[in-house]
């Protein structure tokens, strides 16, 4: 067992945890019990109480079984966050199934694969989404779509910017297949009583991977409830905490860190259903919200805010996230804004969010934190699987119970994907990284994303982090790029700040960054953006680039 984080160890907690033996939709019953007139959710100036979104739950679990969904189902759920995902989310829980989350930003070809690998039949969909599942209806196997109109849960009268399909007037076509969410719900359909057990199936996101389809990430209820508890326990919160809530619930981190964690503790969760930073600074002032568990390239959009410093952001009192490391200069801002750290962690849908998590009263910066309760993280070199030591490079590999039992349908890759040591079954992370003296873990890069530059070896992230220093840099993202000579070389894609652009030359950041970094690191190629490609939870993505320029290059 990993245990030289041990003298860090946040004072207050004790380093090993006993998981209930109940299911994670317990959690909202028990919450619903105690706290029954307490606000669970505010969506856009919208109030709702746990019994209020319990009683919701409890209708749409009794209609997802009269239309014949049984225990182990899975069911999908294509929506962005609101009151609907968190009620369908729980309801197919509480009908014994599991929950498909489904990228929102998915399409046509990327639906196919979701409805085909787990033989779902019905889908719960926002309405600014039933245009690319509804035609599905009977080319596939998938029978019924619930579609949800995200505006019968906002406060009309409210003074935010609301996102265009949040305003959109409710859904009312009449199509074969297709139930309103108002009409399911008022069916007056009861469920049955709630069986699911601790290892029952729960929730199977999917991962994109390196290549190839996404493949589903098979997590129990147990798997689930783990990470739910340690970050409810690490960020010591109770029901009057409030949350706010930014990253999508399709992703585990907004899953476990802005939905399922706040529900256990039965605290308030501030829905927005798409990012805006002028919405997230009202909603913090006037909800006085706690946490706010976000990415990095948002907490850096936020924090460019021009007009951030007219909001009273006081009552924070817990911030991070992960995604990629937080740049120096960004946290010391953070830092003089609201005197908070930047509380970084590591984790991923394999390991239904955090693995690792930075000690409130002892983080590092750029940094992925230190295994939580019960998890096991070893570094082993990639070929030889030979264990590594303090500050030796090599493959991220953990054991804990927030661990994937597998890949749904894939069992040759899930074998490749864990090795055992000292008896105990670790997952591979493929992202490649150290622990120092002291028990931190450290990326260095995905195991692929190393350039080779003439026997060089560069990790972007590294230079990513450098560049960052750089006044005139907003982002940055480093790819290779193919070079006749050194075989590799090295690529800046830059946005730059609004007060830069057209006044920074591509010399300008070549010439610093040789003052900055060894010379085999400085980019050999900028080029100026206006935006960097992301995923819907904000991170980079490198590999778009990476894939088009060697394609152009080609």
């Amino acid at each position: 067992m990993f245990t030289r984080h041990y003298n860090v160890w946040p004072k207050e907690l004790p380093k090993t945890m006993t998981l209930p033996e109940t299911s994670v939709y317990t959690n909202l019953e028990i919450s619903a019990r105690r706290y029954p007139d307490h606000t669970a959710i505010i969506f856009y100036d919208a109030p709702m109480s746990y019994r209020r979104l319990n009683e919701e739950v409890e209708a749409m679990a009794g209609y997802l079984q009269a239309q014949g969904v049984k225990k182990g189902d899975r069911v999908l759920l294509y929506m962005q966050n609101s009151p609907q995902y968190v009620i369908g989310y729980y309801a197919i829980l509480r009908a014994d199934a599991v929950v498909i989350p489904v990228n929102p930003m998915n399409r046509h070809a990327e639906l196919e694969h979701y409805i085909a690998d787990t033989s779902a039949t019905l889908c719960l969909a926002g309405q600014e989404l039933a245009s690319f599942i509804v035609p599905l209806i009977g080319e596939t196997n998938l029978e019924q779509v619930v579609v949800a109109s995200y505006n019968t849960y906002i406060n009309l009268e409210t003074d935010l910017n609301l996102p265009a399909e949040v305003a959109a007037p409710a859904w009312s076509k009449e199509i074969p297949g297709v139930v309103s969410w108002d009409t399911a719900m008022a069916s007056g359909h009861r469920p049955s009583e709630h069986t699911a057990q601790p290892d029952d199936l729960a929730v199977i996101p999917y991962s994109s991977g390196t290549t190839g389809a996404p493949k589903g990430c098979m997590h129990t209820h147990r798997s689930v409830m783990a990470t739910a508890l340690h970050r409810a326990f690490w960020n010591l919160s109770t029901p009057d905490t409030v949350q706010l809530s930014t990253l999508p619930f399709f992703h585990v981190t907004g899953m476990t860190g802005s939905m399922n964690s706040p529900i256990y503790s039965g605290s308030t969760s501030v829905i927005m259903t798409r990012w805006d930073r002028t919405t997230a600074a009202k909603l913090i002032e006037r909800y006085q919200v706690t946490g706010w568990t976000n990415i990095v390239t948002m907490a850096v959009d936020f924090l460019s805010n021009p007009d951030i410093g007219q909001y009273d952001l006081t009552s924070l009192n817990t911030i991070g996230g992960g995604g990629a490391a937080m740049p120096e200069a960004v946290a010391e801002k953070l830092k003089r804004m609201t005197g908070l750290d930047y509380i970084e962690g590591y984790g991923l849908s394999e390991t239904m969010a955090a693995t690792h998590i930075n000690p409130p009263d002892h983080p590092k910066a750029q940094c992925l934190g230190i295994p939580v309760f019960d998890v096991d993280c070893r570094i082993i070199d990639v070929d030889t699987l030979e264990e590594k030591g303090p500050g030796e490079t090599g493959e991220i590999v953990s054991c804990g119970p927030q661990v994937t039992l597998g890949y749904w349908n894939r069992p040759a890759e899930t074998e490749k994907a864990f090795v055992e040591i000292d008896g105990k079954r670790f997952f591979r992370t493929g992202d490649l990284g150290y622990y120092d003296e002291d028990g931190y873990f450290f990326m260095v890069d995905r195991v692929k994303r190393m350039i080779n530059a003439s026997g060089f070896k560069v990790w972007p992230s590294e230079v990513e982090g450098l560049m960052y220093r750089h006044p005139a840099i907003h982002e940055v993202c480093i790819i290779s790029a193919p070079d006749p000579k050194r075989g590799e070389t090295v690529k800046a894609c830059i946005v730059l700040t609004p007060e830069a652009d057209g006044t920074t030359a591509e010399e300008d950041i070549t010439s610093w960054c040789k003052e900055q970094m060894a010379a085999y690191k400085v980019p050999t190629i900028i080029e100026f953006v206006d935006e960097l490609p992301k995923s819907p939870t904000g991170k980079l993505m490198w590999r778009a680039l990476q894939e088009e320029e060697w394609k152009k290059q080609a």
